[in-house]
């Protein structure tokens, strides 16, 4: 039996980006093929949202279910006219101005062009311009808007660098674009934009403090905008180690085999056998949340018996690592030290 044929793997520098491994990229994408593509957020499994088929690839590459629409990326306004219907509203007009490119994805209109597969069967598809320059550069030399959920196996942990992508996806993709580690680490924020405001449905690098500073804000969205979200499961972003989000300390824990994912800045005493795990400092979220993946892929990666995460409960990118941390924990959260010390018991039976 022969061996699996392993992707092609191009590297480029985004300082100066190589035509020719563009033109390669762009030329596979449209000929339906999967590339997986560098994004300032996370890494990318790139197909043309065009194309049903390759729309399809996807789907079958990650093992994601057919209810999770896909976020299609565009080098700009002109071509995210291609994929939404109708002019864009006022709300959406001031976001592209301030956020665009860049990690904001919003929820429109579709065109009628637009697969099913892409939206899930819905009325709307979530668009975004990614600011990264080398997926600007595969999109508008490919000339078509790319659909490009986290370039990973659904569930798991998204990529941030393309070793993960490597790890993850393997010969599953045609050709994996490596330009280093994601920027932000987490993945845009989504909004479904409405006449005269937006409805925060997913929190990312793009701040619901600073979108109010543009648009009117809304936090409550109703069952059809939480379903037109990309990765709404509860369970996501996942190591396969079980695990636990916490608000509170650890005490009167049970003892074993535990890796607690903390802060620096917060000193805790943590039961015996348990080690300490730092996700960074709570006063540089922006930091935490650049290496939030790469840290739990390593502490899965030891395999413990067990995570507990700390959540920041802070505003701004703090909602957006909670809201990982707490999917990653498929909603576990401990609210007090009585409650975790119970969870934490039954984990470990």
């Amino acid at each position: 039996m022969s061996e699996p044929q392993q992707p092609r793997r191009v590297t480029i520098d985004p300082s100066s980006i190589d035509d020719a491994s563009i033109a390669l990229a762009a030329d596979l994408l449209r000929a339906g093929e999967l590339v997986a593509i560098p994004t300032e957020t996370v890494y990318g499994l790139g197909a043309n949202a065009l194309d049903a088929d390759a729309v399809d690839r996807i789907f079958a590459a990650k093992g994601r279910p057919s209810t999770d629409p896909l976020i299609v990326h565009v080098d700009g306004l002109d071509m995210a006219g291609r994929v939404i219907d109708g002019p864009l509203p006022a709300p959406a007009v001031r976001l592209a101005a301030a956020f665009w490119p860049g990690p904001l994805t919003m929820v429109l209109p579709r065109h009628e062009r637009v697969p099913d597969a892409v939206t899930s069967g819905g009325p709307t598809v979530g668009v975004r311009c990614p600011s990264h320059p080398v997926a600007r550069a595969i999109i508008t030399a490919a000339d078509l808007p790319v659909a490009a959920p986290s370039a990973n196996r659904f569930g798991r942990i998204s990529p941030t660098s393309a070793d993960h992508v490597a790890e993850e996806l393997g010969e599953r993709v045609a050709m994996i674009v490596d330009a280093g580690r994601a920027e932000h680490g987490l993945e845009s924020t989504v909004v479904a934009v409405h006449d005269e405001h937006v409805v925060v449905l997913r929190d990312g690098a793009v701040t619901r403090e600073a979108l109010a500073d543009h648009v009117q804000v809304r936090t409550v969205a109703d069952e059809a905008e939480r379903t037109a979200a990309p990765g709404h499961d509860v369970r996501h972003y996942s190591p396969r180690t079980p695990t636990i989000a916490t608000l509170a300390a650890p005490t009167d824990a049970p003892t074993g085999d535990v890796v607690y994912a903390g802060y620096a800045d917060r000193p805790i005493t943590l039961p015996r056998g348990w080690r300490f795990e730092g996700l960074g400092r709570r006063t540089e979220l922006a930091s935490v949340g650049h290496d939030l993946y790469d840290t739990l892929r390593r502490l899965d990666a030891d395999a413990p018996s067990l995570i507990v995460v700390e959540l920041t409960a802070a505003d701004g990118i703090g909602r957006a690592i909670d809201d990982r941390l707490t999917r990653a924990a498929s909603g576990q959260v401990a609210g007090d030290a009585a409650m975790l010390a119970e969870m934490i018991a039954n984990a470990l039976g």
